[in-house]
């Protein structure tokens, strides 16, 4: 990039404003960097305690189905199940952190009373009730499962994104931008040397032209001025 840039201070002022705006980017976005992974971690934490509760509820609706089965048959099971009139409804909203929007999950009508259930109290022993009450809960955390998991995977994403932004400002671009701007000084330099020494070559030669001109009007010699060699 610092061969393709002219020398002059135009282009020199303006790598320092990018440099100037670069770094602040950089220094910006590893911020945001820094601030993700905190995020990112604290939902970590909250989806290894998820995943332990739905393992565990799992298993305990498990034991509790297979327990009303060995009570009361499928058929009792089946029918208790069929007899379900409102199902859970789910929404989900926009959530934003740290300019990441995830979802945020909201169920209803997933925890029901004994006589929400549609299949008659009298009818069914408490064991299909332990039932449904496992699989409620099972079914809560399962719903809190999935949006922690879509928040994890949106703030990785963003975190890898973020990473990869850095590393072009931090490796390739700044690196590039200081190339041009120590190109263009080192130029610029040179050009002011050559600069002066080309004025004192033309006042040495200008100092030399009036000697001669003295000389020859008073008829005398005159001491040879100092010429930039010397």
């Amino acid at each position: 990039m610092a061969n393709d840039v002219k020398p002059t201070r135009k282009n020199l002022m303006a790598i320092e404003d990018r440099i100037e705006l670069s770094e602040r980017g950089h220094d910006t976005l590893e911020q945001k960097r820094d601030g993700l992974i905190m995020e990112f971690m604290d939902i970590l934490d909250q989806a290894k305690e998820v995943r332990e509760n739905v393992d565990d509820q799992y298993n305990r609706a498990q034991r509790a189905i297979n327990m009303a089965r060995a009570m009361e048959g499928d058929v009792a099971v089946r029918g208790a199940a069929s007899a379900l009139k409102e199902h859970p409804e789910i929404t989900s909203e926009p959530r934003n952190i740290m300019g990441v929007v995830v979802p945020q999950i909201e169920s209803s009508k997933v925890r029901k009373g004994l006589d929400e259930r549609g299949y008659g109290v009298l009818g069914t022993s408490a064991r299909i009730d332990e039932a449904a009450d496992a699989y409620e809960e099972l079914l809560e955390t399962i719903i809190l499962a999935a949006e922690v998991e879509t928040a994890m995977k949106e703030m990785l994403e963003e975190i890898e994104k973020t990473k990869r932004r850095v590393n072009a400002l931090e490796f390739k671009l700044l690196p590039d931008l200081y190339d041009a701007q120590e190109y263009i000084e080192q130029k610029l330099e040179e050009q002011e040397r050559e600069e002066i020494f080309r004025m004192k070559k033309i006042k040495a030669k200008k100092e030399e032209a009036e000697a001669e001109e003295a000389e020859k009007a008073s008829g005398e010699p005159v001491e040879e001025p100092l010429t930039a060699d010397d």
